[in-house]
């Protein structure tokens, strides 16, 4: 078990910020969780201790948002996202730490850039149909990028917003289709002995912290105009991305 006040130091606040995120009221945000671990201990193991506290949080959101789901999306997104869980599993030991803290940092950037670019246009375009072949292909990289950092949230979104769906809808759908993916990433993180006790006990502790964030970001989502706390929130997921890829980079060469 991990016992450093500094990792706690991160660990409070990102679990707290990927509850709110799975009450409907972040986004994209539960990507922040293993960038901000990460800055503590290795990569792997953050992505390993947040997996149960994920799971738990899901229990909690999906009943907040039980009658809320796109369906046809689902049925194209979450057998694609299966076999990107199994190919993610299959790749885990080619992947070197420094080139998974390169492609977390990565796609912190880029999903912070993505937003930014996304707020500043002032062009707003036309819903898109469901299109199935683009379905498969970013449910396979999401569930691909989820099994490794828990980083779904920006091939999923690159997929799901450009519908324009109801934003309880699209709260509703993803947080079903995270919530079914990370049931299914917990028999190959097993396999992987990505799941020892002292993670475990780590993600104990830390436990308690989800339901209060799925509540919170519950009561938020139907409250609260999220314009601030997005902004706050990728410009922090957008610097811990910077120093995610320096660390990568320097280790890297």
């Amino acid at each position: 078990m991990i016992t450093d006040p500094l990792f706690y130091l991160f660990a409070v606040p990102a679990v707290l910020i990927v509850g709110i995120s799975k009450g409907g009221f972040g986004g994209g945000l539960g990507l922040i969780a293993v960038p901000m671990l990460a800055l503590t201990v290795p990569p792997t193991q953050a992505a390993a201790i947040m997996l149960p506290i994920l799971c738990v949080m899901d229990l909690f959101a999906l009943w907040g948002f039980r009658n809320s789901v796109d369906k046809k999306n689902l049925m194209i997104l979450l057998p694609a996202a299966a076999f990107g869980i199994v190919l993610g599993a299959l790749s885990f030991h080619q992947l070197s730490e420094s080139l998974l803290l390169l492609m977390i940092g990565l796609l912190a950037v880029l999903f912070s850039l993505h937003w930014v670019w996304q707020t500043l246009s002032r062009i707003t375009p036309k819903p898109e149909p469901r299109k199935t072949r683009k379905g498969l292909l970013l449910g396979t990289l999401a569930g691909f990028t989820s099994f490794s950092v828990h980083a779904g949230g920006p091939p999923l979104n690159f997929y799901l917003l450009p519908q324009q769906l109801d934003k309880t809808i699209y709260a509703g759908t993803t947080i079903i289709f995270f919530a079914t993916v990370n049931y299914l990433k917990l028999l190959p993180y097993s396999m992987l002995d990505l799941l020892p006790a002292g993670n475990l006990m780590t993600s104990l502790v830390l436990i308690p912290l989800a339901p209060i964030g799925v509540k919170l970001g519950i009561y938020l989502h139907h409250r609260i105009n999220a314009q601030l706390f997005y902004q706050l929130c990728y410009l922090f997921l957008f610097l811990t991305g910077c120093k995610l890829c320096w660390e990568g980079v320097k280790h890297l060469f």
